[in-house]
């Protein structure tokens, strides 16, 4: 190394030295920079300590792109797909099932106006009327052998302020009664002036008359459950009375 050193500065000094006597010749900047980078190279030749810092990366991109090729391409990920909400709820079409509300009641069955009727009781008896006058004795009607009558007792009372007039026949009215949960039976068609089935008659408003419907039943039986059914239209309307 100091060989190589003396060897350069024998050089330069050479080269600053040839001229005219002791001038320094001028030098331009340019020329300057060449001797100063010559010289800097000559002394890392000679320095067999010196290792350069530059590094070669050849190498280094090789591997890299190799690297790069063994590296499969990234997969784009997919969105999870949103399900849509489960519809639960049950959608039941009940236009179907909707049943016209039947009328419950005699003056809503046969269409009458202000008057109400209303379930009194009833009686068991072998002929009837029983003791009445002599008119009412002309209309009466008595039991078969082996079975009583079984007579059913309303009230149809007028709610109006004006006097109404009921004619049970033009309302087309038919009954049928079942005692006990048994066959149902067509009421008797009877002449009596109280007679509900054929019933005519002008009712004074607020007033109330007392009507009756009668069948047969066989002697022994006791009545519990009774159940009277409204005919005469298109559908047939039980009403319990007791």
């Amino acid at each position: 190394m100091k060989k190589a050193g003396t060897f350069l500065c024998g050089i330069l000094a050479a080269a600053l030295l040839s001229g005219c006597g002791d001038v320094m010749p001028e030098l331009t900047q340019e020329e300057t920079d060449l001797i100063t980078e010559y010289a800097v190279n000559v002394l890392l030749k000679y320095d067999k300590h010196h290792k350069s810092r530059l590094v070669d990366t050849t190498a280094y991109d090789t591997v890299a792109e190799e690297v790069a090729e063994e590296i499969p391409e990234e997969i784009p990920e997919e969105e999870p797909q949103q399900e849509s909400p489960a519809n639960d709820t049950e959608v039941i079409d009940v236009s179907q099932d909707v049943e016209t509300a039947l009328p419950s009641t005699i003056e809503d069955y046969y269409g009458i106006e202000d008057i109400t009727f209303q379930y009194l009781g009833y009686d068991l008896m072998q002929s009837y009327p029983s003791g009445g006058s002599e008119e009412d004795m002309f209309f009466s009607m008595d039991a078969t052998e082996g079975s009583q009558l079984l007579v059913i007792r309303f009230m149809a009372s007028n709610v109006s302020s004006t006097d109404k007039t009921l004619n049970m026949i033009d309302c087309g009215a038919k009954f049928r009664v079942s005692v006990n949960g048994g066959v149902a039976k067509s009421v008797l068609t009877t002449m009596l002036l109280d007679d509900l089935q054929t019933y005519s008659g002008v009712i004074p408003a607020g007033y109330s008359v007392e009507l009756v419907s009668i069948v047969e039943v066989p002697q022994s039986e006791s009545v519990g459950a009774i159940e009277f059914i409204l005919r005469g239209r298109d559908e047939n309307v039980p009403i319990i009375l007791q």
